[in-house]
């Protein structure tokens, strides 16, 4: 059924990024933090528009669209990214750029991109949506044209990126020929139906689809991109990297496995188990090393995507509750990630847009010039870490718990262990911060009004989640429901 008014949400998206774009053509004096303004207000409206969908029966586009609950949930999610990024590139943009009208725009339309990832059921079409993100995110990380590391890592992001999306592509082309479908329904039936062996094409296939995707979440060894386009781009992009393409990333792979790939869960579990173990390791221990507080940032969140994958492998190796649950846990540390890295780089870009400096040695004393700041920052590095009253301990409980069962607490097991690891190097932040005295000259300041109130409002948002994640995991469950009705466990008899 061909019904356009399944993304309405998405038209006014769409509608405001054009509609600044035109707004600075026809007045180009017009101040960049006006535009900045506008953005936020378009993903403001965006949000309030996908509202009424909650709870709305599922609609089907054309076999490769689905608005659900799930659809929903990443709708709100995209929405808010895009309208935190917006503001915190208010102040940081505004004299570093004379056409902002295109920064602004792609912010808009990588958005976008991320829902229909989070709505597609047809493997061309989500690769067309990822690729929608993605390009936009290539030209964001080198936006500032006279940054050399900017347009150094725009230029390493760009031919890595091309490289997996190359991978991407092989990968959907083994499982078509093999399954002569490229929907996720037709997939799960035609592997079902072949289930009396093993096919090597399907597992080639499902390890460079596992590859390509991998690559865009910045797993290990894929993750090679992250550190360098995380230093070079913009402040407020690099807050968009650690969580939009996270959160679609993970979207999408939800929707790849439990609706087509989880019938041959047994030729990607086990892979899936050893990549997060090898992620979630790789990503901390390296992070302790770093020096450049963007790049501890990009270690860190890799780290990150090794905890969110335990989630994957649980659905691999259990059954239709397992899945549901570790779905609703993994869409939960999803929001409480997405909060917490907001909250640090809301006190990162206030600090940075008074000071110039990213290194983790120009945060010393900033309890003393800027004890709000570093409080907002304490809070998002012990979320991260996962310690009580923090969004991160409530998320990484639930996502731990749903992924205990089914002989898979050894890897639960490594990542309580990381867990620790992180705290050090956390640790090691903070020290800067509050046993340090501040540089020789540089006194007590004031963040900009709007900066201190985006971080107070998203610090509340990190200890709201950490106390009381009811109402978040209610909606989480909501959409792990949803996802789960049109999964494989509904076309083929699994366990």
């Amino acid at each position: 059924m061909r019904d356009f008014t399944l993304f309405i949400p998405e038209y006014l998206a769409v509608g405001a990024a054009v509609a600044i774009l035109a707004v600075e053509l026809i007045w180009p004096r017009i101040r960049k933090d006006y535009l900045a303004y506008a953005t936020a207000a378009g993903a403001l409206g965006w949000l309030i528009a996908a509202i009424p969908y909650i709870g709305d029966s599922a609609g089907d586009f054309e076999g490769v669209l689905l608005t659900d609950d799930f659809t929903t949930y990443f709708r709100i999610l995209a929405a808010g990214i895009v309208m935190a990024i917006a503001l915190l590139s208010a102040h940081y943009m505004r004299n570093r750029t004379t056409t902002a009208g295109e920064y602004y725009g792609l912010l808009l339309v990588a958005g976008t991109g991320m829902v229909l990832m989070a709505a597609s059921r047809e493997l061309l079409t989500a690769y067309i949506s990822l690729e929608l993100l993605s390009f936009s995110l290539y030209i964001l990380v080198g936006y500032l044209k006279r940054d050399r590391l900017s347009n150094e890592a725009s230029l390493k992001y760009i031919l890595l990126g091309a490289f997996s999306s190359a991978m991407l592509l092989y990968g959907i082309s083994l499982i078509y020929g093999v399954t002569g479908t490229t929907s996720y329904e037709g997939i799960a039936e035609a592997l079902d139906a072949r289930a009396g062996g093993t096919d090597p094409a399907v597992v080639v296939g499902i390890m460079l689809i596992v590859a390509g995707v991998g690559f865009k979440v910045s797993a290990a060894p894929f993750h090679m991109w992250a550190p360098d386009a995380y230093q070079g781009a913009p402040l407020p992009i690099t807050a968009f990297l650690s969580t939009a393409s996270k959160a679609a990333g993970f979207a999408l792979i939800l929707r790849l496995f439990t609706g087509a790939l989880v019938v041959d869960a047994v030729e990607w579990r086990a892979a899936i188990a050893a990549l997060a173990a090898i992620t979630m390791t790789a990503g901390n221990l390296i992070a302790i090393q770093q020096t450049n507080l963007k790049r501890l940032v990009a270690y860190s969140s890799i780290g990150q995507v090794g905890y969110m994958l335990v989630a994957i492998a649980a659905i691999g190796y259990g059954n239709v509750d397992t899945a549901a649950s570790a779905s609703s846990a993994l869409l939960l540390h999803i929001v409480g990630y997405t909060a917490s890295t907001l909250a640090l780089f809301a006190a990162l870009t206030a600090h940075y847009n008074r000071t110039g400096d990213d290194s983790i040695a120009g945060l010393r004393g900033l309890a003393e010039t800027q004890p709000f700041l570093a409080l907002v920052i304490t809070a998002s590095l012990f979320s991260f870490a996962g310690l009580p009253f923090f969004a991160g301990f409530a998320t990484k409980l639930l996502l731990f718990q749903a992924s205990t069962s089914n002989g898979l607490l050894w890897l639960v097991g490594l990542a309580a262990a990381n867990s620790f690891v992180s705290l050090y190097y956390y640790l090691m932040v903070m020290r800067q911060m509050y046993l340090f005295d501040p540089p020789e000259g540089q006194t007590r300041f004031r963040p900009a009004p709007l900066l201190g109130a985006l971080a107070g409002l998203l610090l509340l948002g990190v200890l709201f989640i950490g106390i009381y994640p009811q109402p978040v995991f209610e909606a989480t469950d909501r959409a792990a429901s949803a996802l789960i009705e049109v999964s494989a466990w509904g076309l083929v008899p699994l366990p």
